[in-house]
């Protein structure tokens, strides 16, 4: 912890709660990474006639001063990013993937600066910033070398075989507008724009002002790496006022954040007719089976539930615990959990950070409250510990957590995890999928079979087994998404570039067209598509 972070920050630790990971000796400071000339650099091209700012959830301190974007600005940028698309469209599919794999080598070779930029915009620990960067590289990888078998020419059987030829064409939407939440500010912007740019499109985006140096750094890479910078717009501001705007210009919309605004977010779109893709809310459940490793399953749960202090959209918030190993199970969960380390260093040592905002803190801080006030049991945590920074809370296990306690059925987004006790397999699976969401879920067991036919059963877009979410989430060649409130659409995958695309279909008919020719009346035309008909059938055409 530097100087000025203790300075904000005198209360006394709680007494028996988790330890503070020591701050190495030379640690860098805000001051040390956002410079004026940083912050000149990585909002220039930014569209912005007003001014706002950031701030870091270390200490709540400013951390720069940024371009704030009215209406008019966001219009602005949408004339730049269209004039200059169907430039980048007519580049080819090679060249345009060259410039994601040209970016992956530079995230990885200039990490440490993105590391710095989210840890002050995100309060995250390093590790679980480190998450991004592995991310990012996947995406940019995978859609460097993948992107030319998505979106090449396909080849159909037309409705005359030999006589119609069919030609299946991917064109790109134009101009995407992009809805980027504050919790992965590097994953969740660039990630998801990673797609867009090599079908084709350019990009308006829209991140959260409080982490958009993550977001502008990934921009100034990419043009680095080679994208046109007319191609990537970026504006700032306030998201009722903003975001809307973003939806009332772009060809298509993709966002992520809370499953209320994702809904305003869908009408806006649907009022213009323009594609959607939604990543939205969810109350995950993890599963521990009877033949589950309790020690491993008790160490993954840890990283399940508590990875960015549990502001993770596929982070578990529900434990279902078999009853013949439950008590085991808590009590090796609850002793990793007290001994996470806690830390605001720009270093690699914390086990947990800090919450991003007092919206976050408030809402932690009253689920807890609310559930020990009607019964439930504090096995670890409950803490907030001002002695590190003003929104840090400890990580907390409750038992015995009932309806109607709002940690129940609520998302809390923050690192609170509820344990409940199972004895049948149908009855956890019933009560796993007794939500509104469905975005990810756990399944823990030394029997691989059996852990697939439970996944297979559970209504969720994402499922892992023995690992709380980074299989499926890191597998880029399969879809990730989520089923009901937590969604529509899918990222990753053929799907994850092929949504911001329109399918073509180019039909050549060769030598006779389809319609009574050869002297044939239309009865005798009729007679010889039925043969026909009956022949295609015969033959097993497809």
């Amino acid at each position: 912890m530097t100087d000025s972070q203790a300075s904000t920050s005198t209360s006394a630790a709680p007494v028996g709660t988790n330890p503070v990971a020591p701050a190495p000796a030379g640690a860098r400071t805000a001051a040390d990474v956002v410079t004026p000339e940083v912050i000149a650099q990585l909002t220039r091209g930014v569209v912005g006639s007003g001014r706002t700012a950031n701030h870091t959830p270390f200490t709540g301190e400013k951390l720069a001063d940024l371009p704030e974007s009215t209406p008019e600005d966001v219009a602005k940028a949408f004339e730049r990013a269209r004039a200059a698309q169907p430039a980048w469209a007519a580049t080819s599919v090679r060249a345009r993937a060259a410039v994601l794999l040209r970016f992956h080598d530079l995230v990885l070779q200039r990490q440490a600066e993105v590391l710095d930029l989210i840890q002050l915009e995100t309060g995250k620990a390093r590790l679980h910033a480190h998450e991004e960067v592995q991310a990012v590289a996947v995406a940019a990888r995978h859609y460097g070398r993948r992107a030319g078998s998505y979106l090449k020419p396909k080849r159909h059987a037309g409705v005359v075989p030999t006589l119609t030829k069919v030609t299946e064409l991917r064109q790109p939407r134009g101009v995407i507008g992009q809805i980027a939440p504050w919790n992965y500010p590097l994953e969740l912007s660039v990630g998801d724009a990673l797609p867009a740019f090599v079908s084709g499109n350019a990009v308006v985006m829209k991140p959260d002002t409080e982490t958009a140096l993550t977001a502008l750094w990934a921009r100034d890479l990419l043009i680095e790496a080679g994208l046109p910078a007319e191609v990537f717009q970026v504006v700032l501001g306030d998201g009722p006022v903003v975001g809307p705007e973003v939806v009332k210009h772009a060809d298509y919309v993709s966002f992520t954040g809370s499953t209320r605004t994702g809904r305003e977010v869908a009408q806006g779109a649907a009022a213009r007719l323009v594609g959607v893709s939604l990543e939205l809310g969810g109350k995950n459940a993890m599963l521990v089976l009877k033949d589950a490793d309790v020690e491993k399953a008790a160490a993954g749960a840890v990283r399940a539930c508590f990875s960015s202090a549990g502001q993770l959209c596929i982070s578990i918030e529900r434990l279902y615990v078999h009853e013949s190993v439950a008590d085991d199970f808590v009590a090796r969960f609850a002793a990793r959990t007290k001994a996470m380390r806690l830390g605001n260093s720009l270093a690699y040592g914390a086990d947990m950070g800090s919450l991003v905002g007092e919206r976050q803190l408030e809402t932690v801080t009253r689920h807890v409250a609310e559930a020990v006030e009607k019964g439930a049991e504090l096995v670890a945590g409950g803490v907030a510990r001002p002695d590190i920074g003003p929104l840090f809370y400890e990580p907390t296990i409750l038992d015995g957590v009932e309806a109607p306690m709002a940690v129940c059925n609520e998302e809390t987004f923050g690192p609170v995890v509820s344990i409940y006790r199972f004895t049948d397999e149908d009855e956890v699976v019933a009560l796993a999928n007794a939500t509104p969401y469905g975005l990810n879920s756990s399944v823990w067991t030394k029997d691989s079979k059996r852990g697939h036919q439970v996944a297979a059963r559970l209504r969720t877009g994402t499922v892992n087994i023995n690992e709380g979410y980074a299989p499926a989430y890191g597998s880029v060649q399969s879809p990730m998404g989520g089923m009901k409130d937590s969604g529509l659409g899918r990222r990753h995958g053929s799907e994850g570039t092929l949504k911001y695309t329109e399918a073509q279909t180019v039909a050549q008919q060769r030598l006779i067209p389809i319609a009574p020719s050869f002297g044939m009346d239309d009865e005798k035309y009729a007679a010889f598509m039925t043969r026909s008909l009956r022949a295609m059938k015969a033959f097993r055409l497809r």
